[in-house]
């Protein structure tokens, strides 16, 4: 994981409206293991996409999102709803893309 995008996610652990210990709750990791996960000064910490799922989930913000589509050269932009948008092909699962340059 980038540093720039693990500095991302320790900013939102310790900065969100949820505070850090509840947000390790909800998440279901003890909060030391949370806050050590996201440390951007701990090379040996892993932070999984499950967990990291949860936290732009449940914090409802969209940085590390928006910080990872525009690495990649795409814009982010919020769906009316939420949608299954994957189809198996070809026994791969392959992510539709909405219009050019947008995921």
């Amino acid at each position: 994981m980038s540093a720039n995008l693990k500095n991302i996610l320790h900013r939102l652990v310790l900065d969100s409206p949820i505070p850090a210990k509840a947000l390790a709750d909800e998440i279901g990791k003890p909060y030391s293991t949370l806050l050590r996960e996201t440390n951007p000064y701990d090379a040996g910490a892993k932070l999984g996409v499950e967990t990291m799922f949860e936290i732009i989930k449940r914090t409802h913000d969209m940085g590390p999102l928006e910080y990872m589509a525009n690495q990649l050269g795409y814009t982010l932009v919020q769906a009316s709803k939420p949608r299954r948008s994957f189809a198996r092909v070809h026994g791969k699962t392959s992510w539709s893309r909405i219009g050019s340059g947008q995921l």
